[in-house]
């Protein structure tokens, strides 16, 4: 068994921040940044207000990457500026540069003039080809996990919480928007957006985006936003927004930030989603036109309790934030479509755990996952998510869905915008749910759960009675008992079509693969997660005719969750290796920086 006691031992201590906000803590943020397209930068200023926990601390340190640090002052409680002195330090590949700035007694808060870098890993400035309009340039940000620090000199770790305001000036015909309540200011010139955000948040959650931007309500606090193109296709499919916001709130207390819209996104969005509070960033890749991928909304909408309220203090406590979003993202799933539906969409995450789990290096398969030395961006893999739920689905079992429902409800009332440890959650467990229901423990092996890899025996597995009928109709094809014509998926949805694929066998003979695309039009689906199964099944077995849509996908869609098994397959074999590098090269100015960086890594360990 692993040692219990290594979860408790200085559990706070968030590796990948130089910060010192045991010390000096950040409490607010307010940018004043003006928006180049041209120069591809923000420059401007960040003004930190600071709480002094320490009386004779005299250095406030913050996280930095590749920022342009111009000049940095202090301010004193009668409100004047004078300036201080600064120290940068060595810059790290992961961790960027710390900042060191004296901060004289009195002082409650410090300006830092700035600029970013065109390369900036937490943003992604797209030229007007790369939108949906093909008329104005796009900018967008992602801070998770340690990238607002590329954006925003500050105390980049979940650990601490501010809340923020912000300035922004863009070119006059486009629209800024941000995780953050827009505030009008009387008279201010064309391109002069002021936000303000009065709920602590932890640094990655601060986000902002700059385009040709419209909204479209969807109930009185839903609605999207998106390029004129796009905003309509959005709203139509996102018009179940409001039924799973009243879902969750019976079930885990009352929407605690104002408003929920969601900001449609250019292709190149690296992830599905985003869950930056009062605004979720989403991919395009979701509007399939028949509401089937909408279980990502229900996703990031769960992060606002689950992330946003109680969060994750450090990344190694990642699955805090993702074992119970998806947790309840599936009880949302079940409240509004139906609880077959939401265990086809279980049986799938665990189909893929399963598959990571039999790659993955034991270490790699611990929720408490020990990330020291390494990018916390490689601790977002289906571990913290789907082995985190069904942890969560084990204590359910155990204790009973009402009696578990209780517990969560309560835990985020107790932790509501604190950041948390594993040991923190393991502590409010043993002292509330296991206290009351003492034969959990005996059932749940909870320190084998969180601290061992693997899944422990007897897990409750998710199963759907829809997803029988789809393997035997797989056997029957496969046994060459009926044609891919004769196959009786009329009625199948999204997630059937998704486990028939997925139930095929790795080798398939192009005569076999050309009779199903023949019949179902594989290759040419408008749904996302359907294409990206059918071309890692052809890419696999080599099969060349689907080569054209296979590049069109690749130089298309920047979303890591298709491209990494794509290229990963790509690179198995010599001819995969030299198509993966052409497609790359094609594909790699439109992709974001974290993409680029996964895919830089697969290429570069395909060398021979």
């Amino acid at each position: 068994m692993g040692d219990e006691n290594e979860i408790h031992r200085d559990s706070r201590n968030d590796l990948h921040s130089y910060a010192n906000p045991r010390e000096i803590q950040i409490t607010h943020v307010d940018l004043d940044l003006d928006v180049s397209f041209d120069e591809k930068t923000l420059t401007g200023s960040a003004l930190l207000s600071i709480d002094r926990l320490v009386a004779d601390a005299n250095r406030l340190v913050v996280d930095t990457r590749d920022l342009k640090i111009q000049r940095v002052e202090v301010r004193d409680a009668g409100g004047d500026f004078s300036q201080t002195t600064f120290e940068l330090g060595g810059s790290d590949p992961i961790l960027g540069t710390p900042l060191s700035i004296a901060v004289p007694a009195g002082a409650v808060a410090v300006r830092i003039h700035y600029g970013t870098n065109p390369g900036a890993s937490g943003l992604q400035w797209l030229d007007p080809p790369q939108t949906a309009g093909k008329l104005q340039p796009f900018l967008f940000t992602q801070s998770q996990a340690i990238h607002a620090r590329s954006w925003i000199p500050l105390q980049d770790t979940p650990g601490v919480r501010v809340t923020y305001a912000a300035t922004i000036r863009t070119p006059p015909e486009l629209r800024a928007v941000m995780s953050a309540e827009l505030t009008p200011v009387p008279h201010a010139p064309a391109g002069e957006h002021r936000f303000v955000m009065e709920q602590a948040i932890p640094p990655y959650l601060i986000a902002l985006a700059v385009g040709d931007l419209v909204f479209e309500p969807m109930s009185e606090r839903t609605g999207v936003w998106a390029e004129p193109s796009v905003v309509k296709r959005a709203a139509r499919e996102f018009e179940d927004t409001e039924s799973m916001m009243q879902a969750v709130e019976s079930l885990y207390g009352p929407y605690r930030w104002g408003r929920y819209d969601l900001l449609v996104l250019p292709p190149s969005f690296p992830f599905g989603g985003m869950e930056n509070p009062r605004l979720t960033f989403a991919t395009p890749t979701i509007l399939a036109g028949d509401k089937s991928l909408v279980s990502l909304v229900a996703h990031e909408l769960a992060h606002s309790w689950s992330g946003n309220l109680v969060t994750n203090a450090t990344w190694r406590d990642f699955w805090l934030n993702e074992g119970f979003t998806v947790y309840v993202e599936n009880r949302i799933q079940e409240a509004v479509f139906g609880r077959e539906r939401a265990l086809m969409e279980a049986t799938l995450e665990v189909q893929e755990l399963e598959a990571e789990l039999a790659r993955f290096k034991p270490a790699d398969q611990i929720l408490h996952v020990d990330l020291s030395g390494r990018d916390p961006d490689e601790g977002f893999t289906s571990v913290p998510y789907i082995k985190g739920m069904l942890f969560l689905l084990s204590l359910e079992a155990a204790a009973g869905r009402p009696a578990f429902d209780a517990f969560l409800r309560n835990y985020f009332d107790h932790f509501a915008f604190q950041s948390i440890t594993t040991a923190d959650f393991l502590k409010y467990l043993e002292e509330t749910l296991l206290k009351e229901n003492p034969a959990i423990s005996e059932q749940v092996p909870i320190a084998e759960w969180v601290s061992e890899p693997g899944l422990p025996p007897g897990f409750p597995r998710p199963a759907s009675n829809a997803f029988s009928k789809v393997r035997e109709e797989a056997r029957r094809w496969l046994a060459g008992e009926t044609a891919a014509s004769g196959i009786a998926a009329s009625e199948w949805v999204t997630q059937q079509w998704l486990h028939f694929l997925r139930a095929l066998p790795d080798s398939l003979d192009d005569s076999k693969i050309r009779e199903l695309d023949t019949a179902f039009g594989f290759s040419k689906s408008g749904n996302s997660e359907i294409l990206h199964q059918w071309l890692l099944i052809a890419v696999r077995n080599e099969f060349a005719d689907t080569n054209e849509e296979l590049e069109r996908f690749l130089t298309a869609v920047g979303r890591r969750k298709f491209l990494k098994p794509l290229y990963e397959e790509l690179v198995k074999t010599p001819d995969g290796l030299a198509r993966a590098r052409t497609i790359y090269a094609k594909a790699k100015p439109g992709y974001h920086p974290i993409a680029v960086a996964t895919i830089d890594d697969i290429l570069a360990r395909a060398e021979p």
